[in-house]
């Protein structure tokens, strides 16, 4: 492995860092409606756990509002019991062909919860781009020891996976700032 494949691997797999870390923070409710939040949520399908956005098209007619709607209207009542028992603690109510779930409007308590929540998969993402520098700079390391590279080019590449990573954790940090500031929203 040469030190830019090392490099772009790295950078890959820093990217696939920051977007787990977003993909976490859609799934941590604020005060609107958002599709994403339901992402995680599994309904028992025919004894099948299947994910809810195979089963409905979602929409959002209002800033508080989800409308879901099943492509299979037998499945309606599985689809709101996997909502109901979900930890967004939305309650769903049906007709018969669509569900409609409403967002309370969060408490100062919860918005702190969720924060706290936010603050630590912006942690962990942080955690996992570190994890990823560091063994990129032990496979820089071993090219250098084995004589494949010079110290010269190496300390370069050091540089450059520095400047890489701290990209990264800005992306992070900036994506955490945003997601406190639309907790933070009454």
């Amino acid at each position: 492995m040469s030190l830019d494949e090392i490099m772009r691997d790295a950078s890959h797999r820093m990217d696939q860092a920051v977007e787990k870390v977003s993909e976490d923070f859609a799934g941590i409710r604020t005060g609107r409606a958002n599709p994403q939040l339901l992402n995680r949520i599994t309904v028992e399908y025919y004894g099948t756990p299947t994910p809810l956005q195979q089963l409905a098209n979602f929409s959002v007619p209002e800033p508080r509002m989800l409308i879901v709607n099943p492509f299979d209207k037998s499945s309606v009542n599985a689809i709101e019991k996997a909502i109901r028992e979900s930890d967004l603690g939305l309650n769903p109510a049906n007709d018969g062909t669509t569900i409609r779930c409403v967002f309370p409007e969060l408490t100062q308590e919860r918005r702190k919860e969720y924060i706290k929540l936010a603050k630590h998969a912006a942690e962990d993402g942080r955690v996992a781009v570190r994890n990823v520098r560091r063994s990129a700079r032990d496979a820089m390391q071993k090219l250098e020891d084995d004589g494949d590279v010079g110290a010269d080019e190496h300390d370069r590449y050091s540089k450059k996976l520095e400047a890489v990573t701290a990209e990264h954790v800005g992306r992070i940090d900036r994506a955490l700032e945003a997601k406190e500031q639309e907790l933070s929203e009454v």
